[in-house]
């Protein structure tokens, strides 16, 4: 069974550093993509980062870039995703999923909350 399981969500204060972590298993993801969404309330859900199968390439939305850096590491059918999230500010205040995707698969996690306060 496919499981993407977020965890490190919670509260932080502007200006400070939260790390998420992705634990993805249940088969091979070693030639997935891995990424990081967020969705605020009322807002539509919106990409953030994203990391290719070898981890030698990484993406990033333009608000969280040189702030928010995406990893990956792990074997075959256990990979874990890390979103270090530096200097957040209020506006990335969201439920953080975690994404595997390759070519027109993909799998999504349930979500976890962090909120940015000043």
């Amino acid at each position: 069974q496919v499981q993407l399981v977020e965890s490190g969500g919670g509260l932080v204060q502007a200006g400070g550093s939260l790390r998420l972590s992705c634990a993805a298993s249940g088969r091979t993801f070693s030639y997935y993509t891995m990424g990081w969404f967020r969705q605020a309330p009322g807002k539509e859900r919106e990409f953030v980062a994203a990391i290719s199968w070898s981890g030698g390439s990484t993406y990033y939305a333009d608000s969280v870039k040189g702030r928010f850096t995406i990893s990956r590491d792990g074997l075959y059918n256990t990979q874990t995703v890390w979103l270090q999230m530096n200097n957040p500010k209020i506006d990335d205040t969201a439920t953080y999923y975690c994404k595997a995707e390759r070519g027109f698969t993909n799998y999504w996690g349930q979500g976890t909350q962090v909120t940015v306060h000043s």
